[in-house]
């Protein structure tokens, strides 16, 4: 049986190529890939050359050079696909409707040979590889349902703010607020962290435990010590507020995205 890893992670590709030895040694792996881009360059190759293919896929979902979704978008496959991922439970649940199997990192041995056990059940008779089935709903899942509004009563008012027009979230005194673009502040049922769940990380940031800010309130950063910063949002809050150490690097790489 002919085996294609796709891996960014060198050390995890060469421990599932020892675990698919020892789930049969006469298993061989075809290639391990790394990227997208090389996945897809890969496959053409072969292809043009009347190479033969992979029997069998194991495939990471984040790859180096972005997300597994890409190869399917450039490639029409047809090649059955054991995913491994470090998506958390609820995901892995969701994708089972494939007929083969959805790994959680770390590998477990035993857990691969009997997705491996699965896999050649299921390909004699020939089985029915609904991989745009599988497709559809991974893609259904690439943008988790985050808030778009909040309804927020106020005394005999209801506002309805949508999310887009929030400039930060902040804690004080074990009450939590909002405060939108044109400087309405309103008070929230939600705790902080309850609040963060729920919004689209890649338009808000938790700066620390009192802010959850939104990337395009931020209107200068300065360095306040060798492992802080400060920030300026608009509009101003009464706080001055700090990048928390344990979140430096983390919102370092939020804002480069």
């Amino acid at each position: 049986m002919n085996v294609l890893i796709i891996e960014d992670e060198a050390r995890s590709a060469r421990l599932l190529e020892r675990m698919l030895t020892n789930y049969d040694p006469t298993i061989h792996v075809l290639a391990q890939l790394p990227s997208v881009t090389g996945t897809v360059v890969w496959f053409q190759e072969r292809s043009a050359r009347a190479l033969p293919m992979p029997d069998l896929v194991l495939m990471d979902i984040h790859l180096e050079d972005g997300l597994a979704f890409g190869i399917f978008e450039q490639l029409s496959m047809t090649i059955p696909i054991i995913f491994t991922t470090a998506y958390d439970d609820y995901m892995i649940r969701a994708f089972k409707v494939n007929s083969v199997d959805y790994l959680l990192k770390p590998i477990d041995e035993e857990e691969l040979a009997n997705a491996l056990t699965k896999f050649r059940t299921l390909r004699s008779p020939a089985p029915n590889h609904d991989l745009a089935q599988l497709l559809a709903a991974m893609q259904s899942l690439r943008e988790p349902a985050y808030r778009e509004r909040f309804m927020i009563s106020l005394g005999t008012k209801i506002h309805s703010i949508e999310t887009s027009d929030i400039a930060y979230f902040y804690s004080e005194e074990k009450a939590s607020f909002l405060l939108t673009r044109e400087g309405l502040l309103l008070p929230l049922e939600q705790s902080l962290d309850q609040v963060s769940s729920q919004v689209n990380p890649a338009q808000f940031f938790r700066v620390s435990r009192q802010f959850l800010v939104s990337r395009s309130a931020i209107q200068a950063i300065q360095t306040y010590s060798a492992s802080r910063l400060r920030l300026s949002l608009q509009p101003a809050s009464r706080q001055e507020i700090f990048v928390s150490v344990h979140r430096l690097a983390d919102f370092k790489d939020w804002l480069g995205r």
